[in-house]
C-alpha cells in the first residue's frame, strides 16, 4: 500500500500535500527543457554545465513515473554520461525501456534494480547482469520482465544463466524456469529470495542450503513442492516462509497429510515469524488427528496436548504460546481463516474486513490474488459496511497504480472505487485525493480502452464527481477516452450512452479553448456518425438526442466548430431528422439551439440563406407554447395540440424553446439587411411579421434551458436600428432572462454595458413602442436587482 490516503480531523479523506521537494520534481519532470535540450539527431541530451548528483537522479526517475508517464529510452538518454549523472536505485514499472536503455542504466553500477511490466526488455539482454551485476545488492525481475526468461507464456525451456551478482542481498524472480545447474552457493549475502511462480523443474532447493544469511523464502505459486519440503526444513534460519498458491485447482496445494506436514515445518523452522499457507490445505480441517499429535511415532506429553486444545489449526500447536507475527490463510481449505483460535497476531484471509485489508497489504505484488482481495472489498462496500474506508481506498488505488497492465485488476479496482465514492459528499474527498482517484481511473481506461467493462466502470465512477470542475486537470485525456467510448463501443450499448452523456456534460460547461479542442478531436464528425447510423435505421433514442445537444454545446461561441457543422453536411442531417422524427420535441429543441449558434456567426449566415431553410425556420416560429396556436392549423388540430399541452407542461416548454430559437436564427439572418436576403420567397417582410407575431405570444416568465456566458450576440441585435424586429427579439430575450433568473443575468447585462445600450435604444426614434417598453422592463429589473444586493449586503 502507498499509505498516502489519510483520515483528516474533520472526517474527510485526503492525501498529504506535496512536499517542496516533490513540487520541484514535478516541475522538472513536466519541463525537461530546464536541464536538457534536443540534439541535432533529435534526441534529448543534458545541457552543458548540468551535473546531477545521485540523490537528484534517483528521485527524478521515481517522480517522472509518478507525475508524468512511463519511462522510455528518450528519457533514459539523459543519463548516458556517468560522470555528470549518477544512479544507484532504479525502480521501473510499465516502462517501454529497451535493452539499450537498460544498458545505459546498468553502466551506473546500480545498487538496486527493479523491473515490473517492462516487456520490451528481452532475454537477449541477460548478459548485462554478467557485465554490470557486481555492484547489485537488490535485483527484482517482476511480471513481464523477460531478462531471464523467454517471453512466450508457454515456453518452459530454461535460459542458461548464472547469477553473477555476488553481493546480492535480495533477489526476486517471477516466472523464471530454473535450470538444474543454477548456482546459489556464492551468494553469501543473500537474505531474501522470492521465486514467485518460478518453475523448479530439475532444480533442487537443496542448492539454498549453503546460504548462511537466508531469512526469507517466498515460493508463492511454486508447485509441486512436496518433494522439496525436506530441503526447506534444512533452512533453519528462515524467519519468513511462503508456500502459498493462488488456486487450488488441479490438486495444487493439496497435501496428503496436511497437519503432519505443517507440524514438521514448525518443528524444524523454529525462528519462523511469518508463514503463508494460503490456498493450501495445510491448516487442516480444524480437528486434531492422531497423526498430527505424534512426532516420530511418539505420544505427545500432557503439556503439548494442552497446547492443541488452544488452536483450531493442529499443525501450529507448537506456536500457541509463541504466536506467529503473520499467518496467511487466504482461501485455505475448510475456511481456516474463519476459525476462532489462530496462533498469529495478524491473519490474511477473507473472514472480515481486517483480514481482507491485511491480505491486500501483504499481497501488493501478486495481481491475481490481489484482484480477488479487491473483489472481497467490492462485496464489503456493496453489501456490508467498511469501517476503515481510508485504508481500503489506499489499497485500491495502490493496487491499480502498481498493476496498470493487469486488466482484471483494473476492472475489479474500478468497480470497488465506484462503491467507495458513490453517494458520499464531494467535500469528504480532498482535492489531492479526488485527483488521484480520477487519474487512476483514466490510466486504467486508457490502458484497456477496448474493454467495455473497464470503460463502463470508469464512466460510472466519474459520474459521481462534479463535471467539469473535478476533471479539468485531465480534460483532454478524458475527452479522448469518451470519444472512443462513443464511437467504438457496442451500438446502442450502455457504454456508448453514458460516454455521450459525460461528453455532453463536459462540452456544456467549459470555455472556448476547450470547445476548440473538442472540435479539433472530431467531436462534430463523431456525432454525425451516430446521427447518420440512426437515420439509416430510423431509430430515435437518447444517443440521437444527446448527439445534437453535444453539437449545440461545442458550437456555442465557437465559430470554427459552427463551420465544422456546416462543412459536415449538418443542414442535410437537420432536415432529415426533422422529417424522420417530426414529433420529437427534445430533438427539435436541440437542433434549433445549435442553429442559433451558427446564425450568430456573420460570415456563416449566407449558408443559411436558402428558401428551404428559411421556410423551415419560419414554420417553426409557430410551434405551440403557453396556449399559443399554430397559424393556419385546423380547429381539430389545435384542439388536439392543446390537449397534449395540458397533459404535459414539458411539451409546451420544449415547443417554446423551438419557437424562441427559430426566431433567434431569423433575427440574426435579418440583421444583415435587405441586400443579404437573396431569396424571393418567403419575403423578408413576411418572415419578420411572423417573427413579431410569435414573440408577442410568448410568456415573459417562461423558464429556459440555456446558459448564456455572454450577451454580446444579443446586444449586437439591440443596436440593429435598421431592422426593429431584430431588436424586438433581442430585448425580449434580455427581459425574459432577467425576469426569470435575475441573480445571474442582471449582473451580466450590467457587466457588458447593456444598460447604456438599452437607454440609447429608448432614446432612439426608430424602435417602436413595444420594443422600448420591454427595454424598460430590463432596466427596471436590473435596478431592482442592484438595490436588493445593497440591502442584502
Amino acid at each position: 500500500m502507498s499509505c498516502k490516503v489519510r483520515l483528516m480531523e474533520d472526517g474527510s479523506l485526503d492525501e498529504e500535500p506535496l512536499t517542496l521537494k516533490e513540487i520541484a520534481y514535478q516541475k522538472l519532470c513536466n519541463n525537461l527543457d530546464i536541464i536538457s535540450s534536443h540534439r541535432p539527431d533529435g534526441q534529448r541530451g543534458l545541457n552543458p554545465g548540468i551535473v546531477l548528483p545521485n540523490e537528484i537522479c534517483d528521485g527524478f526517475l521515481e517522480n517522472y513515473q509518478r507525475f508524468n508517464r512511463p519511462l522510455d529510452d528518450s528519457v533514459i538518454r539523459l543519463f548516458e554520461d556517468t560522470h555528470r549523472t549518477s544512479l544507484k536505485i532504479v525502480n521501473l514499472r510499465n516502462s517501454t525501456l529497451s535493452s539499450i536503455g537498460l544498458e545505459t542504466l546498468m553502466r551506473h553500477k546500480l545498487f538496486a534494480l527493479s523491473l515490473w511490466y517492462c516487456d520490451m526488455i528481452s532475454v537477449g539482454s541477460h548478459h548485462l547482469l554478467a557485465h554490470y551485476g557486481d555492484s547489485l545488492r537488490s535485483l527484482e525481475l517482476g511480471i513481464s520482465s523477460h531478462l531471464l526468461q523467454y517471453a512466450e507464456p508457454n515456453e518452459k525451456e530454461p535460459v542458461d544463466f548464472q547469477l553473477t551478482c555476488p553481493h546480492l542481498r535480495r533477489l526476486v524472480l517471477n516466472g523464471v524456469v530454473m535450470h538444474h545447474r543454477l548456482q546459489f552457493a556464492h551468494l553469501h549475502d543473500l537474505g531474501h529470495l522470492d521465486l514467485t511462480s518460478c518453475v523448479l523443474a530439475n532444480f533442487s532447493l537443496e542448492a539454498l542450503g549453503s546460504l548462511p544469511n537466508l531469512h526469507t523464502l517466498i515460493l508463492f505459486n511454486v508447485w509441486p513442492i512436496a518433494n522439496q519440503l525436506h530441503a526447506i526444513c534444512c533452512l533453519r534460519r528462515l524467519c519468513t516462509l511462503d508456500i502459498s498458491i493462488s488456486s487450488s485447482g488441479n490438486g495444487h496445494g493439496t497435501y496428503d497429510l496436511p497437519d503432519q506436514t505443517l507440524e514438521m515445518l514448525m518443528d524444524n523452522l523454529r525462528h519462523l515469524t511469518h508463514l503463508d499457507i494460503s490456498g493450501t490445505n495445510l491448516a487442516g480441517n480444524g480437528v486434531a488427528t492422531k497423526e498430527s499429535t505424534t512426532t516420530s511415532g511418539m505420544q505427545q506429553s500432557p503439556k503439548m496436548e494442552q497446547h492443541f486444545a488452544l488452536t483450531d489449526i493442529p499443525g501450529l500447536a507448537s506456536r500457541t504460546q509463541r504466536p506467529l507475527q503473520f499467518l496467511g490463510l487466504y482461501h485455505t481449505a475448510h475456511w481456516a481463516c474463519k476459525r476462532h483460535d489462530i496462533p498469529a497476531l495478524e491473519v490474511a484471509g477473507d473472514a472480515n474486513e481486517q483480514q481482507i485489508l491485511t491480505a491486500a497489504r501483504y499481497y501488493h505484488d501478486r495481481p491475481v490474488l490481489l484482484t480477488r482481495v479487491l473483489n472481497d472489498l467490492y462485496h464489503l462496500f456493496r453489501f456490508e459496511n467498511c469501517k476503515d474506508i481510508h485504508t481500503a481506498l489506499d489499497v485500491v488505488l495502490s493496487a491499480m497504480d502498481r498493476h496498470l497492465k493487469f486488466k482484471h485488476m483494473q476492472i475489479s479496482g474500478s468497480a470497488t472505487l465506484f462503491y467507495i465514492v458513490k453517494g458520499r459528499d464531494r467535500s469528504k474527498f480532498g482535492a489531492l485525493l479526488r485527483n488521484h482517484i480520477i487519474r487512476t481511473l483514466l490510466n486504467g481506461m486508457e490502458m484497456h480502452i477496448t474493454d467495455d467493462t473497464m470503460l463502463r466502470n470508469g464512466y460510472l465512477t466519474l459520474t459521481q464527481f462534479h463535471m467539469p470542475v473535478d476533471v479539468l486537470f485531465e480534460y483532454e485525456r478524458l475527452i479522448k477516452i469518451l470519444l472512443h467510448g462513443v464511437s467504438k463501443t457496442e451500438q446502442e450499448g450502455f457504454v456508448q450512452r453514458i460516454a455521450i452523456y459525460l461528453l455532453n456534460t463536459l462540452a456544456c460547461q467549459v470555455d472556448g479553448r476547450q470547445k476548440l479542442f473538442l472540435g479539433e478531436l472530431g467531436v462534430v464528425s463523431t456525432m454525425f456518425t451516430l446521427i447518420k447510423d440512426r437515420l439509416t435505421r430510423s431509430v430515435f433514442d437518447d444517443v440521437m438526442e444527446v448527439a445534437w445537444s453535444t453539437m449545440w454545446n461545442v458550437t456555442d461561441e465557437t465559430a470554427i466548430n459552427c463551420k465544422r457543422f456546416l462543412d459536415g453536411r449538418g443542414m442535410e442531417y437537420f432536415l432529415k431528422c426533422l422529417h424522420t422524427f417530426p414529433d420529437r420535441d427534445e430533438l427539435l429543441r436541440n437542433m434549433m439551439g445549435l442553429l442559433g449558434n451558427v446564425a450568430e456567426v456573420k460570415w456563416l449566415r449566407p449558408k443559411l440563406m436558402t428558401q428551404e431553410f428559411i421556410e423551415v425556420f419560419a414554420r417553426l416560429l409557430d410551434s405551440l407554447s403557453d396556449g399559443i396556436e399554430v397559424g393556419g392549423a385546423s380547429a381539430s388540430v389545435v384542439a388536439r395540440v392543446r390537449e397534449r399541452e395540458m397533459a404535459s407542461a414539458n411539451h409546451a416548454y420544449l415547443r417554446f424553446q423551438v419557437s424562441y430559437n427559430a426566431a433567434g436564427v431569423l433575427a440574426h439572418i435579418a440583421s444583415d439587411g435587405a441586400d443579404a436576403w437573396t431569396i424571393k420567397t418567403p419575403s423578408r417582410e413576411h418572415v419578420l411579421e411572423r417573427m413579431v407575431a410569435a414573440i408577442q405570444r410568448w410568456n415573459i416568465k417562461s423558464e429556459r434551458n440555456i446558459n448564456y456566458r455572454s450577451f454580446e450576440p444579443i446586444l449586437s441585435l439591440v443596436r440593429c436600428y435598421e431592422t426593429p424586429q431584430c431588436q424586438h427579439w433581442a430585448v425580449w430575450a434580455l427581459a425574459n432572462l432577467t425576469q426569470v433568473y435575475p441573480e445571474k443575468y442582471c449582473k451580466l447585462v450590467e457587466q457588458e454595458n447593456g444598460i447604456q445600450i438599452l437607454n440609447e435604444l429608448i432614446e432612439h426614434e426608430s424602435p417602436y413602442c413595444e420594443i422600448k417598453r420591454i427595454a424598460r422592463l430590463v432596466i427596471e429589473q436590473c435596478d431592482s436587482g442592484s438595490e436588493r444586493m445593497v440591502v442584502d449586503g
